[in-house]
């Protein structure tokens, strides 16, 4: 799966889709606290290959590609030859 913002996106945008799927650290109280926000591909068995390319498992791509679309990202999906590197880190965790 490939995504992309459309041209004329603001920062604010992408930093929204960052967030929401691969969700973010933050802190409070000048560093005191730290915790982490979860984002979708917390909950999906993934692969990130670059900036803007996911190789998600066919059951869970509707899901992927929802959140893509409803935060306003250009989605092309495709289906791909698996490494066996690929594989195990797609694997169910036993």
């Amino acid at each position: 799966m490939v995504y992309k913002m459309p041209k004329g996106s603001s920062n604010t945008e992408y930093g929204r889709l960052v967030k929401r799927l691969y969700g973010q650290r933050t802190s409070s109280h000048g560093g005191r606290y730290e915790y982490r926000r979860k984002g979708l591909l917390d909950g999906v068995r993934s692969r990130r290959l670059i900036r803007g390319v996911l190789i998600v498992r066919k059951e869970d791509h509707l899901e992927v590609v929802k959140l893509l679309k409803d935060l306003g990202a250009e989605v092309h999906v495709r289906a791909v030859t698996l490494t066996d590197e690929d594989r195990k880190a797609l694997a169910p965790q036993r």
